[in-house]
């Protein structure tokens, strides 16, 4: 009976599975950080580095975040849970679950809860801002 082909990452049928040796990778649960207020919308940074800086923000009933504006950094905003009211620059978008929006440096940002509904979104930018978020 001829050999079967390994794939990569899996394990064969006559070892154990394939272990990495490198340093251990950081991770973390979004989900540890979706808290909502009645007060205002809560924001928690989800990781910072010298290069990247992201956040969770969540919202709900006619919560906002912005305006906010970052003249050295671009930004990618995806919106993971419920429906929001974006506003990048002069633009507008109702924006769902999964869909992203690129926010370039220089731009203002928005962002609204457009729904009964929370919501819940990550804003990924780079480089981090300098000064408060």
């Amino acid at each position: 009976m001829p050999e079967r082909a390994s794939h990569p990452g899996r394990p064969s049928a006559r070892g154990p599975p394939y272990r990495y040796a490198g340093p251990a990778m950081e991770t973390r649960d979004i989900r540890d950080l979706v808290h909502f207020s009645d007060d205002q919308a809560r924001r928690g940074t989800l990781f910072e580095t010298g290069r990247l800086w992201s956040e969770v923000i969540c919202l709900q009933a006619a919560q906002a975040v912005g305006p906010m504006v970052d003249d050295e950094a671009d930004g990618v905003l995806t919106v993971l849970a419920g429906e929001v009211a974006t506003q990048i620059g002069n633009g507008r978008a109702r924006m769902r679950q999964w869909e992203s929006a690129l926010v370039q440096a220089g731009e203002e940002l928005t962002v609204r809860n457009a729904s009964a509904e929370p919501s819940v979104v990550l804003l990924v930018v780079s480089p981090p801002p300098s000064g408060p978020g």
